[in-house]
């Protein structure tokens, strides 16, 4: 693909008011203006440099946007005070009362949930289909579809959205593809496979501390500027302001979320690959097993591996109790849901990040009871800390 995205953000530089290395955090809500005419210019149309008020733009949250542009491709970018804030205002930007979406059935439960159960108070209605299957995406569109949604590696079961053809699917129905990257940052660039549209939960891999919330939003100019419209944007109307402080702490993390991803691909390599040896079933896109792992090479950027998120099926409830309970006890990581910490986290996707998904649908999906979802840490000893997995695995079987 001939793309760097961690080359891109090395070479954007900014320097601070007084030549800072690290740009200097403008911490003000509104801004003075030298005139009452520019002030009534800005309102009419946006001036580079210039800035009203903070719930639409302030410079420290436009230089962490402009490195975001940079590392995914994008024409334009905005951030925003969550990964969900990101994801609801591109959806109310790009729909209205009578249009259609159509979305993966393998998503995030906060976004499952949003789709389901709140936009239909604004007559925007779901298909919800196995977005693997591209006839079933295909049935499903209509004159009124305006968003076809797939994260890019699926959540929790690792699945790898072809999104290619599915830009392809998008583009010859006037719909909009929006991807959810917050699984892969650095290892997919879905602009440049064709998507419109790239989400983050900017909480997980790419702050990488598991000190905040925020997500951004990548696209063309075209469509930020509209979020960020003062008349009718959703991206300003409704308010999502990442503040500036965490604006400028993301920023500084961003600068190592390539050795970051290296290594939680390395790490969760390991692990996965030693557990598939001990027979115990792995979901994990790095493995030849995998049902979509020679996708994911062609589409991928393959300096950064196969991602830092594994799954495990224990087989029951009861068991994927057990073997959690286990891995703290044995130190492996913290019981904890999110992703992308430098320590090992683990959860029942079932039970946490997935339980807005009901029962039924969520086995027919195959998210069962027994799935334990990892997100690898940083850790030097690899070796040490899978032998402790597995030390886990065969405590909470020999329980259960």
């Amino acid at each position: 693909m001939n793309f760097d995205p961690a080359s891109e953000i090395q070479d954007f530089l900014i320097f601070g008011e007084f030549g800072d290395v690290n740009p200097s955090i403008t911490d003000s809500s509104t801004y003075t203006f030298m005139s009452p005419e520019k002030m009534e210019e800005l309102f009419e149309h946006e001036i580079e440099g210039c800035f009203l008020y903070s719930r639409q733009w302030n410079p420290t949250n436009k230089y962490l946007a402009d490195a975001l542009s940079r590392m995914e491709g994008s024409e334009a970018a905005q951030v925003t005070a969550s990964g969900m804030g990101a994801i609801s205002n591109t959806i109310l930007q790009l729909c209205g009362a009578g249009d259609e979406i159509i979305s993966s059935r393998t998503i995030y439960g906060g976004t499952y949930a949003f789709f389901k159960n709140f936009l239909p108070r604004f007559d925007i209605n779901v298909h919800f289909v196995d977005a693997l299957d591209l006839d079933a995406v295909t049935a499903k569109i209509s004159e009124k579809t305006r968003v076809i949604y797939v994260e890019s590696m699926s959540n929790p079961l690792l699945e790898v959205a072809d999104i290619p053809a599915l830009a392809e699917l998008a583009n010859t129905h006037g719909a909009q593809l929006v991807v959810d990257n917050t699984f892969s940052p650095m290892i997919f660039s879905p602009l440049r496979l064709g998507a419109h549209i790239v989400t983050h939960s900017m909480t997980k891999f790419i702050n990488g501390t598991s000190d905040c919330v925020a997500g951004c939003v990548c696209s063309s100019k075209e469509f930020i500027d509209s979020l960020m419209d003062i008349n009718s944007g959703a991206g300003m109307l409704l308010g999502p302001v990442l503040d500036s402080f965490r604006s400028a702490s993301i920023l500084k993390n961003l600068h190592s979320l390539h050795i970051r991803m290296k290594q939680h691909s390395n790490n969760a390599m390991y692990v996965a690959s030693r557990l598939e040896k001990e027979g115990i079933k792995v979901y994990y896109p790095g493995l030849a097993s995998h049902a979509q792992h020679e996708r994911m090479k062609h589409l991928m950027n393959p300096e950064f591996g196969f991602g830092g998120m594994l799954a495990i099926d224990t087989g029951t409830e009861k068991r994927a109790n057990a073997f959690m309970a286990a891995m703290q006890e044995e130190k492996v990581g913290y019981l904890a849901v999110s992703l992308g910490y430098f320590k090992t986290l683990f959860s029942s996707p079932g039970h946490s990040t997935s339980s807005e998904i009901p029962h039924d649908e969520r086995m027919a999906m195959g998210l069962t009871d027994g799935l334990v979802r990892l997100s690898v840490g940083l850790d030097n000893d690899i070796a040490r800390s899978t032998e402790r997995i597995l030390r886990a695995y065969q405590r909470a079987q020999a329980e259960a």
